[in-house]
């Protein structure tokens, strides 16, 4: 008797740093066995509506959106949502009949991961942070297993249940990676002077931003280059600045497709300090600035920054000391060999592998044991 495939629900969403690694999650299932069907579960208006149709999966969108943390009159709709939301996850449950359920994090992962367990089917939550959200902390008491990217997750979720994964990100730069040289050559840069690479994210960081154009003149003076992403929101304003200095070693780019040659032709790298940056940086294994954004939930960015501070793997500026400290950082750190190798040894250590594909076959594995 021919057995029948796999149903898989993956739920959760919100920001790419949800989205991105699901999608991963999902991919790797099916290199793994062809033939499981997958089901998103996202939040409507949210991100994964258009990302997860566009990397060829179908998903169906909840009404679900956050519980906000003072008294207000959005409360009451939420608790509206919600239980819109449960009764649909209900019902995707029954028609879709998944074998397991994985949350990674995001509004829409409670109520799907909720139901499934009622109803007896196996969960596994995938955790990015190095703070657990108050989501999967109440999904975890139910769930199989947990899989997490930083040590010492035992003071939020039964240790029993913890898998050291590591998050689930473009772990294939790795492998597209050019010679330093190439890079140099691909951003048209000089190939006699160090490269400090600044990233925001798509949309930009703001105050990293500010501190580049603060100090543009110590950076063009320095003898240093800057390769610059600063979000589509600020490029204009960016492109001008940096046009009127009439520095030829700062080059600004929007956004940067070839994250792999960027990051070949970093000397340093300046970043905000998402779960997924942070497992991608510490991939890359360069020195690396960060600036933890504090319009984040739980402060999490702050909390994964000191894990690798902790270890001397990074540096952390606080955001609302960068304007006066991050660009005077950077150029004494790209001076200094001495920590530039401290640094890049000991983020290589803390970085894990193969990430995705060790989720997906945990995921799996629940379906087996079932």
């Amino acid at each position: 008797m021919k057995q029948k495939n796999k149903n898989i629900i993956i739920s959760g969403g919100g920001t790419g740093g949800h989205v991105f690694p699901a999608i991963s999650i999902a991919n790797a299932i099916k290199e793994i066995e062809p033939e499981t069907n997958i089901l998103f579960v996202g939040a409507l208006g949210k991100i994964e509506m258009e990302k997860v149709p566009a990397a060829g999966y179908k998903i169906i969108g909840l009404p679900v959106t956050g519980l906000q943390r003072r008294l207000t009159v959005k409360n009451i709709s939420f608790i509206f949502k919600l239980i819109s939301s449960l009764r649909k996850s209900k019902k995707i449950i029954k028609d879709f009949k998944p074998d397991v359920v994985v949350g990674v994090g995001g509004y829409a992962s409670g109520p799907v991961l909720r139901i499934a367990n009622k109803s007896g089917i196996p969960t596994l939550i995938q955790e990015q942070n190095s703070y657990a959200g108050i989501t999967n902390k109440l999904l975890a008491k139910k769930a199989k297993k947990i899989c997490v990217a930083y040590e010492g997750m035992e003071k939020y979720f039964p240790k029993d249940k913890i898998i050291l994964t590591g998050n689930p990100v473009r772990q294939d730069l790795l492998d597209k990676i050019e010679s330093k040289e190439e890079a140099i050559k691909y951003f048209g840069l000089e190939q006699d002077k160090k490269t400090i690479l600044v990233v925001g994210g798509s949309l930009g960081a703001r105050t990293i931003n500010q501190s580049v154009i603060r100090d543009i003149n110590k950076i063009g003076k320095s003898g240093f280059q800057l390769l610059w992403q600063t979000g589509k929101y600020y490029f204009e304003d960016a492109k001008k600045i940096a046009e009127e200095s009439a520095y030829k070693n700062i080059r600004v780019l929007d956004f940067i497709t070839r994250m792999d040659m960027a990051y070949a032709a970093a000397d340093v790298i300046i970043s905000r300090a998402g779960a997924g940056t942070i497992s991608e940086l510490c991939l890359v294994g360069k020195p690396v600035i960060l600036v933890p954004s504090p319009n984040v939930a739980e402060d999490h960015q702050t909390k994964n920054t000191m894990a690798l501070v902790n270890k001397n793997a990074a540096i952390m500026i606080k955001d609302a000391e960068a304007r006066e400290k991050l660009i005077d950082s950077a150029l004494d750190l790209i001076k200094n060999e001495e920590q530039i190798k401290k640094l890049s040894e000991n983020i290589k250590e803390m970085a894990l592998r193969d990430s995705a594909k060790i989720i997906a076959k945990e995921v799996l594995k629940q379906v087996e044991n079932v």
